[in-house]
């Protein structure tokens, strides 16, 4: 059986030698596919939609809960409730856990916050993102609340959740103007094919009750602010009347007053008595030092800084990136003609995304540079650290074709997967160079002959790193475990570049091995040696 894989490898050596034969006798064709290459890589890089973090499916949903603006606490309760119960029925759904009210995330009695739990990946035949819109179309018919998802995801940098998966800011130092522009740009967004799930947290039809106090009167009857505020207090507050302690804990007695006997808020602040410090007056009631008037209030006003703000969340829609995302961005600004007023803050992922976009091309760059210092120590040259370098580019256009072709996106994980391959394709490269270096200067051939003997005896060592790594590779590419989403972009990189790299680098290495020489004998000022089948340069 050895003796069979041995005759076979044999053959495909002889293949190989004799190919690279005809390469070496026509080596202005292959200069010029391995500078094509170089184009291409360039050219792809400009064109291939740009991405932060791939979208995972970890079994997880979080979800943010809106009512109207005036909804009270206990028929929150009862919306949300009936919207856990709908979504409980769907058959992909395992567990739900549901909260209303103040979280440190939402400040407002409307809102809540859900974090669905899905079956184990291998139970279900649907992703979280299409679990999303089923479970959106199964909750519209639940009336008074709606439900904004998104999947959770393992590695995140946003410290504020949005109603979708990216948000940034609109900041205004004069807060009157968000009611006018906000839902403009929210109208625009909408209307533009990137964008799905655009929302906003302006709110500003939140009912408020204000209350003045005639203060003169209230002079009168000895009563002062703080007498009225703890009043008020004592009423619709949380006063700790008492503490009952046991043996194991100890509880507090809230005063509340009984919600279901008034029918109004205005009838409540009849039934409240002030105690006067007048002799002759006693008790006196709160309408008598006091007028109510009511009227709409922002349920919450958030600050970036030191400036009012309103933050806007969206999602990608199918084939979307999130570069051309923060590009519309920009553009439906412009067509609102939004107020130089405002400043367009981003943060969390799009704020890491802008930053990581300006600075991956000179990640790459720092990384070859450093591959070439490193070479140029090894070899004690300028010119043979070139010849490695040169296999990159057909690592980086087989890794982005790849990318196009499974349809995703450049994002974080792929600049780290070409990154992977600039360590992994030079060896090529390497092995080559230093077997033909050493034949030139021991054994004195010419470098036509120095390099064809390494390529055919350095063949076998390429061919199995290549295919280890690309076999190690297979697995991030095609798993479909829990958060596989994260990983597949890097295996995707490394098979789509190795599989390009491993038969361009065949043939063109010795090429610009062959070229480099050429132009070093000649910068020496010194004539090359005629090597068989290739012309001597004038």
């Amino acid at each position: 059986m050895s003796a069979l894989a041995e005759r076979g490898f044999q053959r495909i050596i002889d293949g190989y030698d004799h190919t690279l034969a005809w390469v070496l006798d026509h080596q202005p064709l292959i200069l010029i596919v391995a500078l094509a290459t170089l184009v291409m890589t360039c050219v792809q890089y400009v064109q291939i939609p740009k991405g932060f973090f791939p979208l995972q499916d970890t079994g997880a949903i979080q979800g943010i809960t809106t009512a109207a603006q005036d909804v009270s606490f206990a028929e929150m309760a009862k919306r949300q409730q009936a919207l856990a119960d709908a979504i409980l029925k769907d058959r992909d759904v395992s567990s739900i856990s549901s909260f209303i009210g103040v979280d440190g995330v939402n400040a407002a009695l409307n809102s809540g916050r859900m974090l669905i739990t899905l079956k184990p990946r291998d139970d279900r035949d649907e992703t979280a993102i299409e679990i999303i819109r089923r479970l959106q179309k199964e909750t519209a018919d639940v009336t008074g609340i709606r439900i904004a998802m998104q999947p959770v995801q393992d590695l995140t940098i946003d410290s504020t959740v949005g109603k979708a998966q990216y948000l940034f800011f609109l900041e205004n130092p004069n807060s009157s103007e968000f009611a006018t522009w906000v839902p403009r740009l929210v109208d625009r967004m909408r209307s533009s094919p990137e964008f799905e799930n655009v929302s906003n947290d302006l709110e500003l039809k939140g009912r408020q009750l204000k209350i003045s106090i005639d203060r003169q009167t209230a002079a009168r009857f000895g009563i002062t602010p703080a007498t009225i505020d703890n009043a008020l207090y004592d009423a619709f507050g949380q006063r700790i009347a008492s503490t009952y302690f046991t043996q194991t804990n100890q509880y507090r007695v809230i005063l509340n007053p009984d919600m279901s006997s008034l029918a109004s808020v205005r009838s409540a602040l009849n039934g409240i008595y002030l105690p006067s410090a007048t002799a002759t007056a006693g008790q006196v009631p709160l309408s008598a030092v006091v007028s109510v008037s009511e009227g709409n209030a922002p349920l919450t006003l958030e600050h970036l800084g030191q400036f009012p703000s309103v933050s806007i969340s969206f999602d990608l829609a199918p084939g979307a990136s999130l570069g051309d995302a923060v590009d519309d961005i920009k553009k439906a600004e412009a067509d609102i003609g939004l107020p130089e007023s405002f400043t367009t803050a981003y943060q969390g992922a799009l704020s890491a995304f802008q930053k990581s976009l300006s600075n991956e091309l000179y990640l790459i760059l720092a990384a070859v540079v450093a591959v070439y210092i490193v070479l140029g120590v090894l070899y004690e040259s300028f010119a043979h650290p070139i010849t490695i370098i040169s296999t990159l580019p057909s690592a980086g256009v087989g890794a982005l074709l790849a990318l196009h072709l499974a349809g995703a996106g450049l994002d974080v994980i792929g600049i780290i997967g070409i990154v992977l391959l600039i360590g992994i394709v030079k060896k090529n490269a390497i092995m080559m160079i230093d077997f033909a270096l050493e034949a030139q200067r021991v054994e004195g051939k010419s470098p036509r002959e120095s390099i064809h003997q390494a390529c055919l005896l350095r063949f076998r060592p390429i061919l199995m790193t290549t295919m280890s790594a690309l076999f190690a590779a297979l697995p991030l590419m095609f798993g479909q475990g829990t958060g596989s989403e994260l990983r597949r972009p890097l295996g995707i990189c490394i098979v789509g570049g190795l599989l390009v790299s491993q038969l361009l680098t065949l043939y063109t290495t010795p090429v610009v091995y062959l070229a480099i020489d050429r132009i070093g004998a000649r910068i020496a000022g010194l004539r090359p040696r005629e090597e068989p089948g290739v012309a001597p340069a004038e």
